[in-house]
């Protein structure tokens, strides 16, 4: 799997020699600029239009907000190694995410992000996470039954709606400490809470005014509400978690979750942390790992279907390394499933979960050779930088083995210095070890267990942009081999 933080391939600055001004972009209206022009859920796609139109460097006025839309590989590169310093997140989206769900390492800047980062990758270490590969495997054995039964009787598998409740309940198993078993149990409120607080976060980033700031409907007075009730909840998963490390002190040196490892870190004298940076990072990891993951494992059994070739050869793998079980349980063999890996990259490239990177200027900065205000917001657009590059043949289409090309690894020419799926830096996507062994262990469950039926009958579907790019619907019917 891709694994360059890209810091190789970015250059110095040249001269800054254009300014916002000098940008080409779309006709706006007085006042509102060109937010009346977006819908927010396509706000991706008319981003990439624009671009296909303007160029890799182009303005938009979101309101009285200067927005700089960029899609060349290089100045993305070189303004994700100069976060948190020159650049930090979107004010827009981290002030709708603390409002609403937490204050977390997603959202923080400067010295606390730093001292944030280095809590949170106590709690996502490889080994934290092979502790909890029995969870995993158990939760993923669950999601196999559950479709076993299915299929036998003859009824159709909601594969969104089940890969989205599997992700919740590991997040939960990790980041809580807590199996509440949404897979079987979709009325549990904690996930419904979940659900409507994501949604709000997703609904403020994308508004085209932050209306919550002068009245509150009825849908934001309820998202108050459930934000409480959520506070709640994990003030009691914390007080279990300690009361686990106090009967059980092994887990100090072994914890078997994320929410462990944070208490513990939070424990060691100087550490510097407290119990809100616990709290904050552990519901981080709720709303940052859910519809990320699932998603992805959506779109790569959204393409495996449409390409039997490529799925067989996934399952041939997935036979090799399970042997004789239906699902992964040993740790040590997910290397081994280098194909799927692959196969993963390739559709991560064709439908990143998170395509856009938003940043905003702390001081005077330069994106290419455009000089930038500090508060100016950059729209780093990820799929369209990837295009632009021109660093894959038949670049439209879904083919994993173009990944297998070992020639340009780790060199200026390599094709994967492009993408930037997890983000890049040194805010490079702190869960990704974790989102890979998760698809990992489900689709080589599927692979080994079932085959995948495309229904080409049904209306194609569409992307749309709820903070991640999510299917609209998924086409893809299971049958057992």
């Amino acid at each position: 799997m891709y694994t360059a933080e890209h810091k190789a391939g970015t250059k110095p600055h040249v001269a800054a020699r254009r300014t916002f001004a000098d940008l080409p972009g779309p006709a706006g209206l007085p006042v509102f600029g060109n937010l009346l022009q977006i819908d927010s859920l396509h706000y991706h796609r008319q981003l990439e239009q624009w671009a296909e139109r303007y160029g890799t460097l182009y303005r938009l006025r979101l309101g009285g907000k200067r927005v700089i839309v960029l899609s060349e590989h290089t100045a993305m590169a070189t303004a994700m190694r100069e976060r948190p310093d020159i650049w930090r997140r979107s004010s827009r989206t981290a002030g709708a995410i603390e409002e609403l769900a937490t204050r977390g390492l997603f959202t923080a800047e400067g010295e606390d992000w730093r001292m944030q980062r280095k809590l949170v990758m106590r709690g996502l270490t490889p080994e934290v996470i092979r502790n909890f590969f029995p969870t995993l495997t158990m939760l993923t054995e669950r999601l196999l039954t559950r479709w076993q039964r299915a299929v036998r009787r003859g009824e159709q598998v909601d594969l969104l709606r089940d890969l989205k409740s599997f992700a919740l309940d590991v997040i939960l198993s990790l980041a809580m400490g807590q199996d509440l078993n949404t897979l079987e149990q979709p009325d549990n409120p904690l996930q419904q809470d979940i659900e409507f607080l994501f949604g709000r976060v997703a609904r403020r980033i994308t508004a085209p005014l932050p209306y919550w700031r002068w009245f509150k409907p009825a849908a934001e007075r309820e998202a108050m509400v459930r934000k409480e009730r959520i506070e709640r909840a994990i003030a009691g998963f914390i007080a279990e978690a300690r009361a686990r490390i106090a009967a059980n002190p092994e887990l100090r040196t072994k914890p078997s979750n994320m929410l462990e490892a944070l208490l513990v870190a939070r424990d060691e004298p100087g550490s510097g942390f407290t119990d809100a940076h616990v709290v904050g990072n552990a519901v981080t990891m709720v709303f940052a790992g859910e519809d990320t993951t699932s998603n992805t494992i959506a779109w790569l059994l959204y393409f495996l279907a449409q390409h039997p070739g490529v799925a067989a050869r996934v399952a041939e793998e997935s036979d090799a390394v399970l042997g004789s079980r239906p699902v992964l349980r040993d740790f040590s063999r997910l290397d081994a499933l280098h194909y799927l890996e692959v196969a993963t990259n390739e559709a991560m490239r064709l439908k990143p979960v998170a395509p856009m990177i938003a940043m905003e200027a702390l001081q005077p900065a330069q994106i290419g050779d455009v000089a930038v205000d500090p508060g100016t917001l950059v729209m780093g657009l990820i799929r369209q930088t990837c295009r632009n590059a021109n660093a894959f043949e038949d670049a439209a289409a879904f083919r994993p083995e173009r990944w297998l090309n070992a020639a340009h690894q780790h060199t200026e020419g390599d094709p994967a210095r492009t993408m930037f799926p997890f983000g890049g830096g040194a805010r490079f996507c702190p869960g990704r070890y974790l989102a890979l062994v998760e698809i990992k262990m489900v689709v080589s469950m599927i692979a080994r267990n079932f085959t995948l039926e495309f229904d080409r009958a049904a209306p194609p579907v569409d992307e749309r942009f709820t903070f991640t790019i999510t299917p609209d619907s998924l086409p893809v019917r299971l049958a057992e081999r």
